[in-house]
């Protein structure tokens, strides 16, 4: 490795599998036989989608980031020779999909660490990859309580003559499992023909879909269960039950490169006639006793209730000739206009200056070399903004602004109600049994 000796990512606890919105902390290991003139060190910390429409290919066609964050743990100078240690630790995104590895496409997560030298010079860069474990629970599904059902009827035909008609009918007991449950599969069977029909199969399927600007579709039976054929003439129920293995977990959100969805296949090898019944597979499991959801829906205006009168007295009727003039009914306004609909994908914000203690190692560095800003005190100094980015390369320039004057009041103006109550009392006319004038009695 010529000057570089030792160039190692080690994470905390030789931990590999996170969750979203825990925390990611190791430390960067770097041993050198002589002083390396260096322009930045840097850890980085990313997930990202990549999808192609070519088998095994790792060109990406479409490419989607999760998150980047990047820690600089050291500045332009002069790495001494021997050994040095520099920690880092990273805060995951709370929203983040699982890890996935397909024949099309990957979610891939993993900690970089750069050694950035002059011009020139040879660049060193190392990785260790991580998985990310999302949790889908299933009892915040709506209807996954209730069993997924469908039927199909198709004709039976023998050497281009119509013989009659088979229906099936097929359900399941519910529609969320975990891995080790087991489905229970019900199918009825009618055969209204004089001839026998072929075995009759349940499989439960994977359908992963990778979108390119040409979507590729990666589908497979991951568990089957096959039962005998029927009669012409008769009817049979038929009942099987499917282990549900290691999946993974299914999409619930849509906008993603890579979507993974289930389904049961129940179908009659003869005549071809098939069904599906969509299903979901999650980590945290149905729980009966908890009430279904449903679908949300927007609150209903509350009614104008009328002024009740006190009980024991009956409500004081004007006479016809003293009521006021009923006035027009107002419009109702305009809606606003509902916001346009954000990404579901929020970038993290930099990790706190609080994550990060004060490094060791720092004496091992000759006098040229300045010292990161982590180094300079024993006190937990503020991170400067250019120590972080979310991409490779970028990074945000500080800016130091003061408070400016305040904004100017606003100004005063009709709204539109107070319009429409000042047109309505002017159009009313004058109450003349209040005034001092005579008039007629009617």
């Amino acid at each position: 490795m010529g000057k570089l000796q030792e160039f190692e990512i080690t994470i905390n606890n030789n931990k590999t599998v996170y969750s979203p919105g825990e925390s990611l902390s190791g430390t960067l290991k770097i041993s050198i036989a002589q002083p390396i003139q260096c322009k930045a060190i840097k850890v980085n910390c990313q997930g990202f989608c990549g999808v192609t429409s070519k088998s095994n290919d790792t060109d990406w066609t479409e490419e989607e980031q999760y998150f980047s964050s990047s820690v600089s743990i050291a500045d332009k100078g002069t790495l001494k020779d021997g050994e040095h240690s520099f920690p880092f630790k990273f805060l995951l995104p709370a929203a983040a999909p699982t890890s996935f590895e397909g024949p099309y496409g990957q979610i891939i997560y993993r900690v970089r660490a750069f050694i950035d030298t002059p011009r020139f010079a040879k660049d060193y860069k190392i990785e260790k990859p991580f998985s990310m474990k999302n949790t889908v629970n299933l009892n915040e599904i709506p209807g996954i309580q209730e069993p997924s059902s469908s039927s199909v009827t198709k004709n039976f035909s023998y050497m281009l003559v119509k013989n009659g008609t088979v229906v099936l009918k097929a359900k399941s007991d519910m529609r969320g499992y975990i891995a080790g449950e087991i489905i229970k599969v019900f199918a009825e069977i009618e055969n209204k023909s004089d001839k026998s029909t072929g075995h009759v199969v349940a499989s439960l399927m994977q359908k992963v879909t990778y979108n390119t600007k040409k979507p590729t579709y990666d589908l497979r039976a991951v568990a089957e269960v096959e039962g005998p054929g029927v009669k012409g003439g008769q009817k049979t129920e038929w009942k099987e039950q499917i282990i549900v293995p290691s999946l993974h977990l299914s999409t619930l959100t849509d906008g993603n490169l890579i979507q993974i969805c289930y389904y049961i296949q129940v179908y009659l090898k003869y005549p071809e006639v098939s069904l599906t019944l969509p299903i979901y597979i999650g980590n945290i499991a149905v729980d009966p006793t908890l009430p279904s959801p449903s679908r949300a829906v927007p609150p209903m205006p509350a009614p104008r209730n009328n002024p009740t009168p006190a009980p024991g007295l009956s409500p004081v009727v004007a006479p016809a000739e003293s009521a006021p003039p009923s006035l027009p009914p107002r419009t109702t306004p305009k809606p606003a206009p509902k916001p346009r609909p954000r990404s579901s994908y929020t970038s993290p914000s930099a990790p706190p200056s609080d994550l990060y203690p004060e490094l060791p190692g720092v004496a091992n560095y000759n006098g040229e070399m300045p010292k990161s800003p982590l180094h300079e005190s024993s006190s937990q100094a503020p991170v400067s903004p250019n120590a972080f980015s979310y991409a490779p390369g970028l990074s945000f320039r500080q800016r130091q602004s003061s408070l400016g004057p305040s904004a100017p009041p606003f100004s005063s103006s009709t709204s539109p109600e107070d319009t429409n109550q000042m047109s309505s009392s002017a159009s009313l006319p004058p109450n003349y049994r209040s005034s001092a004038y005579p008039h007629g009695m009617a």
